[in-house]
């Protein structure tokens, strides 16, 4: 049990501590915060080099399952021994084998491999499971929680939407207890796909203002001046559903009358082939690609900017963003924000009103809307101003901490039947 004698909810996810998943180092502040007794686990461990200050303050214990199987052999083996002596694993074993003749794969028995070591080493005064991600950590908290007769849920994002299966989306809602996802578009999404209405709900992560500095004054810059260039600030990884390869060929149609400067944060598989791009283009000296950040740089490089862009889109293979945190925390520096009428983001950015929406993929529209704002310091003030109102107003992250922890802890009052 925990010190105050409650049961606990174990919270998986695929990796802890991530740079770019500060919504989960969010909720898991938030309910340590609203004292929820929770541990974590996770499928993989770290790759970053740096952490956000909130990772710092989460003081849940963390347990890391064998990444591959074959690297922790002697702990997979009294894993799946232990398998074999739980009564579970007679519901487990036909719903384990009806997916892996859908997906023939060494990921699927990593699932199960994984989910066997979690439930043998789970603590007693675990009640109820909550996986991050509807996709692969989803299948292995669905298995251990099978095996040791638990109930659990789950939060949907963006990627385990949209490229998971139907068959495998549809089976793990009916299974978990409840789920919740972050943008209108997700829910419709996984609402098609439930058994029931009221089976998963939509609660947007919101931001933790008390994390930030308030907005300072903006500056009047309007790219005229050679020495004194409009700043201009996009973050992400370098993945294809951002869209930065749109950004850098709207940047190229540019005036060349309009001087700028482009920081890029964050890492990602695409990156050299940006940069590449970029010399190609013939503006390589023009960009900053400062790699990750933790989040109090993040803030600081937002702070200095004069205008915020992300032309998110759907990547080839369907992942698509649900509505990213990097847009309410370019808000909370009161940062106009340009970006594509796409996914979630025009759940917040309303076009006119916070920001400049354009269509997704599309380099001629996203190179007007950013010389529109360069030329309008004004306008981006404004637009700024009411960015800012709008994460403060209808955005604030109490109110979906307070509804995700009032669920979690309904769960672990029982176990599943």
């Amino acid at each position: 049990m925990s010190a105050g004698g409650k049961p606990r909810i174990a919270v998986a996810m695929k990796g802890y501590p991530r740079l770019s998943e500060t919504f989960i180092a969010q909720e898991l502040l938030g309910l340590q915060q609203r004292g929820l007794a929770f541990e974590i686990w996770s499928l993989r461990h770290p790759t970053d080099g740096a952490r956000h200050l909130m990772h710092g303050q989460i003081a849940a214990p963390v347990r890391y399952l064998p990444e591959y199987l074959h690297d922790e052999p002697g702990r997979v083996l009294r894993g799946a021994l232990a398998a074999l002596l739980r009564p579970g694993l007679i519901r487990l074993l036909p719903i384990f084998l009806r997916d892996l003749a859908r997906d023939r794969t060494r990921n699927r028995l990593r699932r199960f491999g994984q989910a066997c070591v979690m439930a043998r080493e789970l603590p007693a005064d675990i009640a109820h499971l909550h996986v991050h991600y509807l996709h692969t950590p989803a299948s292995v908290i669905r298995y251990a929680a099978l095996l040791r007769g638990l109930s659990w849920s789950f939060s949907a994002h963006a990627k385990d939407i949209w490229t998971t299966p139907d068959w495998e989306r549809r089976e793990k809602i009916t299974d978990a207890a409840w789920g919740v996802t972050c943008t209108a578009d997700g829910h419709r999404e996984l609402e098609r796909l439930a058994d029931r209405a009221d089976k998963v709900a939509l609660v947007y992560h919101g931001l933790d203002l008390a994390r930030f500095p308030a907005p300072g004054s903006r500056s009047m810059r309007n790219g005229s001046d050679p020495a004194d260039p409009l700043r201009i600030v996009t973050i992400g990884r370098a993945v294809a559903k951002k869209g930065f390869d749109d950004l850098l060929e709207a940047l190229s149609r540019l005036p060349s009358t309009l001087h700028w400067r482009l920081t890029h944060i964050g890492g990602g598989e695409m990156l050299k082939a940006l940069q590449e791009k970029a010399k190609t283009l013939g503006f390589a000296d023009r960009i900053v690609w400062a790699g990750p950040k933790a989040q109090d740089d993040v803030v600081a490089v937002l702070s200095a900017a004069d205008l915020f862009v992300l032309p998110s889109k759907q990547a080839g293979n369907g992942d698509r963003d649900g509505l990213p945190n990097v847009v309410m925390e370019a808000a909370s520096q009161g940062l106009p924000i340009v970006a594509t009428d796409f996914a979630g983001i025009p759940e917040f950015v309303r076009p006119g009103v916070e920001g400049l929406l354009v269509p997704p993929g599309d380099p001629a529209a996203l190179a007007a809307a950013l010389a529109e704002l360069a030329a309008s310091p004004e306008r981006r003030a404004a637009l700024g101003e009411a960015a800012f109102a709008r994460l403060s107003t209808s955005f604030s992250a109490a109110a979906g901490l307070d509804r995700v922890a009032a669920m979690l802890r309904a769960s672990a009052g029982h176990e599943a039947a």
